[in-house]
This record gives C-alpha cells, structure tokens and sequence, in this order.
C-alpha cells in the first residue's frame, strides 16, 4: 500500500505558525514529528512555532550542539532534536526512545540521519525552499493516528 502525501504551501512565516499550530492542536503525548530540508529551509522555524502552539513560553532555539532541548508546554512536554552533527551509532547510545515513548511530543530535526532508530509511527515533514519565503511542507504520516489527523486537516481545507 503507498503511503499518503499531504502538502502545504506556506508564503509566510504567519502560515507556517498557522500549519504547525494545526498539527499541535491534535498530537497526542508520545507523538514524533521529523523535520528534514536543506539548511534554512526553515526548520527550526516550524519548531518555534509549534513549540508556541503547545504553550512554550521558553525561547526555542536550535539544539544542534546540545542535541536534545526539552521544554514544558501547557499542554504537553516538547522535545526538540537535532541530529545535524551526530551519526547512527552516537545517536543510539543517546536513549532516544525514552523521548519517543515518553509522555510529550518529540520533534526530530535533520531525522533522516537517524532513520533506523526512528518509531515506525509518526509523522515526517519534509519542508522545501519554494522561491522567496515560500516554502512547501510534504507531510507523510506513518500509523493510523498520523494518517487521520492529516485526512481531518485535508478535509477541512488545512491540507491538500
């Protein structure tokens, strides 16, 4: 069965808060989100605003030389991951599955790097440079929870 690709084409970073703030709205504690794109394709971005969207008042900011951030929500726990800077076998001796099967939402910068330790659910965004401050966001869930939050966004218009 081929897996499903929704997209979302962001001019701003106004809509780019406004996708993220979409898709917080409705992960459940132990969701995983990946992140991959070119440098500045505006992943750390995305994460400041999700981070905003689940009610973190913290500045947030890129881990790429600490790894992992975590921050306290209002309505869950955030973790922010970068594995930019580290490989396979450094990111296996990390313990990462206690973040993905924790109580909060994890966010994976740079997570095809990590692929194979990486949950089979979650939801991977890939986000590309579309010309200015245009960017398009390709969504491929992984797991029925995943898949029926993005059916819901595409069908109210959030998605195509």
């Amino acid at each position: 069965m081929q897996q499903a690709v929704y997209t979302y084409r962001s001019e701003s970073e106004k809509e780019t808060d406004a996708l993220a703030a979409a898709l917080a709205a409705w992960l459940p504690a132990g969701a995983v989100l990946t992140l991959d794109g070119d440098l500045g394709a505006g992943k750390t971005r995305f994460s400041q605003g999700f981070a905003r969207a689940l009610g973190v008042t913290e500045v947030v900011n890129s881990p790429t030389f600490t790894i992992v951030k975590e921050y306290e929500g209002e309505r869950l726990p955030f973790y922010h991951m970068d594995m930019y800077r580290i490989s396979q076998e450094e990111a296996d001796e990390l313990g990462l599955d206690e973040y993905f099967y924790g109580s909060g939402v994890t966010l994976v910068e740079w997570a095809s790097l990590i692929g194979d330790l990486l949950p089979p659910e979650r939801l991977g965004i890939a986000i590309e440079i579309a010309g200015g401050s245009g960017r398009l966001f390709r969504l491929t869930p992984q797991g029925a929870v995943y898949e029926r939050g993005c059916l819901t966004m595409k069908e109210n218009g959030s998605l195509s």
